[in-house]
């Protein structure tokens, strides 16, 4: 199946949580003629939230992905989730898409979540359009979410519509209908959208109409002498010239075009799909794919978007199923057929491609098995037995590794007790199936106690896990409470030597290592190692000997609650061998230095801290603040958007479990929040004192 590569957008819709994304989806899928009825998310019937704890809940949980077509575009769309416990979905999204349309209420305006899938766009370099959804919302405020925009995102928005109206029916001045800046029309909508009134603005609205026009267009100027000559020579600048900057621009990330409506009554969303058509790219808009060569000492490889090209692709996300686990990946040169025999570089494996499928939503399109998929698309494998997300599948003859997908560490932690050995084998095997489809889910039994540990990125990610295991999967296992995932550091550099003088069956044993202990903010996790020993002080094989024994170390954990070590870096100075020098001798002398160096270099304990943002009616603004202050929540900033305050916070995790119940309490369930990890920083000794061994 071969596309023109131009006439192909691969898509994100991203946002916070009820901002409106999936809705705006559906929209997408009704007005393009792929559904013939809308899906409501309070109804659960919408095609992208598929999933039981999605219809349950109301929100997206997992990334999906619908195909069709808009005018003369196929558009690749993956639907991504708002809340930040499954933030994953949206990084390794944008990790593999061309472009992203970004949603934002018009009442809420720019809230955490926004400036997170906002940095992560930015870090993958993602053109984008965005999209004020909800202008029919009482409070609604166009140009504050403009002025968000600009101050909070560092954003360059440029407004091709202007909203003729403001809120719901009820007001003196509602939203009803949208003036296309461009073209100097304006538009009305009925029957959901599906039918639309275009003609001249009214004579009332034409002053605006104007300035808003105007201010577009100088957003443009810069960006073209053509435009700039024509103004200045007073002749009129033709439609085609004024899309084609707005595309440069777009493409560039210099400008992000805005639109508006309302997805929920079928308002704006055609302007949302034709921006999509005219100012997002196409695979051929953007930079060939960077990997290296994994046979000759990773020099440096590209892909360009040409089916003539190698065949590469990225695993992004895998859907694990007892018939196969279906592989969703994006394919950035070449071709791909089904009943093929490929190379996945970053497993060192071959691998086949036993079928190829069209996704929808986070399944198999029943009618949409492929013999052939070409460069640029997002398609679905099954036959793969050995690639994990984030690897590379490329042409066995000529071999590329990409860069491999980032995602954070885990904050939050829950201990699991199957009922009994049977159990515990399933559970076991279940564990491994969710592992292969969650890259931020985290599983590990402790062999003393029985229990198995494991952890996600916040409360909603692990109820989200347990709800699966004892619904989904029929698991019998005891589960208990959260607890916060700790972490621990040195307070200052220390230099420690360990030595080894032993007589084992016979055989003396002599081996000295010095090692430095420091702290080291770069090193977000683990241990950092690295050695300052001439090259000819001792054999390569004991340096990786002493190497691994710091690593191994390290990993045991750290002297006051044996939690993960972090920050911290180990340097080795020095080392002494003899003749009776063994690698068993060099292993117990780095333990020793290690041990010796961790309680002298001071350990303190390092707890999480998380980005909390409340948004309340002003009426509870007082509640919340002292709540928070007893929470040891340190207030960053409040924000008053017409009734309603937002307080933004740094607060240990600790101290905000359950915080959506306590908060609903506060405000009678008129109150919402987010929260996002920040970091770690040094816990109090109160808490501290709670671990001591």
């Amino acid at each position: 199946m071969a596309r023109k590569l131009q006439n192909l957008r691969n898509i994100g819709i991203i946002a916070h949580i009820d901002a409106g994304k999936t809705t705006v989806t559906e929209r997408m899928l009704f007005l393009s003629g792929s559904k013939h009825r809308v899906g409501k998310v309070d109804s659960g019937t919408t095609t992208t939230d598929d999933d039981a704890e999605e219809q349950d809940r109301g929100i997206t949980i997992y990334a999906a992905c619908v195909t069709f077509d808009w005018k003369d575009v196929h558009i690749n769309l993956l639907d991504t989730p708002g809340h930040v416990d499954f933030t994953a979905e949206v990084e390794r999204s944008l990790r593999v898409l061309d472009g992203a349309v970004v949603v934002f209420s018009s009442r809420e305006g720019v809230e955490a979540q926004s400036e997170t899938v906002w940095r992560q766009a930015d870090r993958y370099k993602v053109p984008r359009i965005a999209f004020i959804n909800k202008l029919d919302r009482e409070g609604a405020d166009f140009r504050r979410v403009l002025g968000e925009m600009k101050d909070r995102l560092n954003a360059s928005p440029v407004p091709i519509q202007m909203p003729v109206g403001l809120g719901p029916s009820h007001v003196d001045d509602p939203f009803r209908g949208i003036v296309d800046l461009i073209k100097m029309r304006y538009s009305t909508f009925e029957d959901e959208g599906k039918k639309i009134n275009e003609g001249p603005i009214p004579e009332e609205l034409l002053d605006d109409a104007q300035l808003a026009r105007e201010e577009m267009l100088e957003s443009l100027y810069t960006l073209s002498d053509e435009m700039t000559e024509l103004t200045l020579s007073d002749e009129e600048i033709p439609n085609e010239l004024i899309r084609k900057v707005l595309r440069q621009g777009t493409l560039e990330r210099i400008i992000q075009p805005v639109v508006c409506g309302s997805a929920l009554h079928g308002i704006g969303v055609q302007g949302v799909l034709d921006s999509v058509k005219h100012y997002l790219p196409s695979p051929l808009d953007r930079p060939p794919v960077v990997g290296t060569n994994p046979k000759k000492d990773k020099i440096s490889e590209q892909r360009s978007p040409d089916p003539k090209e190698p065949f590469s692709a990225l695993v992004f996300k895998i859907l694990p199923a007892k018939t196969g686990d279906l592989y969703w990946v994006r394919i950035y040169s070449g071709e791909l057929k089904s009943n093929s025999r490929i190379y996945c570089s970053g497993q060192d494996k071959k691998e086949n491609v036993a079928q190829l499928w069209q996704i929808n939503a986070s399944k198999k399109d029943r009618d949409g098995q492929l013999e052939t998929i070409g460069t640029g698309e997002i398609v679905g494998l099954i036959g793969p037995r050995f690639a994990v997300t984030g690897d590379t599948l490329c042409d066995q003859k000529t071999p590329i590794l990409l860069e491999k997908i980032e995602f954070p560490e885990t904050v939050i932690e829950m201990a699991i007790e199957p009922d009994s050995t049977a159990e515990r084998d399933k559970l076991s095997g279940v564990l491994e199936l969710l592992k292969r489809q969650d890259p931020t889910f985290k599983a590990q039994e402790n062999k003393d106690t029985g229990q198995t540990l494991i952890s996600g990125m916040g409360e909603l990610h692990l109820e989200v896990i347990k709800n699966r295991l004892l619904r989904d999967f029929n698991l019998k296992v005891k589960v208990h409470k959260p607890r916060v995932s700790y972490r621990e550091t040195v307070s200052k550099s220390v230099e420690v030597t360990g030595e080894c003088h032993r007589l084992v069956s016979g055989q003396q044993m002599f081996a000295k290592v010095k090692i430095r202990m420091e702290p080291d903010s770069k090193s977000e996790a683990g241990v950092a190692i690295r050695s300052l020993l001439p090259i000819d002080a001792m054999p390569p094989e004991m340096v990786q000997i002493v190497k691994d024994e710091i690593k191994a170390r390290g990993e045991g954990g750290g002297a006051i609650g044996s939690f993960p070590l972090s920050k911290m870096k180990v340097t080795l100075l020095d080392a002494e061998t003899t003749e009776e020098s063994t690698s068993m001798a060099f292993s117990i002398a780095t333990g020793e230095a290690f041990e010796a160096a961790l309680i002298k270099a001071e350990p303190i304990m390092l707890e999480p801290v998380m980005k909390l943002t409340v948004t309340t009616p002003e009426d509870y603004y007082g509640e919340f603040v002292g709540d928070l202050a007893q929470r040891r929540a340190q207030i960053v900033s409040t924000d008053t958007r017409a009734s309603f305050t937002s307080i933004v916070a740094n607060a240990p995790l600790a101290e905000l479990l359950n915080y959506s119940n306590v908060m609903r309490s506060l405000s009678q369930g008129r109150a919402g929040s987010s929260m996002e990890p920040l970091g770690y920083q040094e816990a109090p000794n109160e808490v501290r004192d709670q671990f001591m061994m």
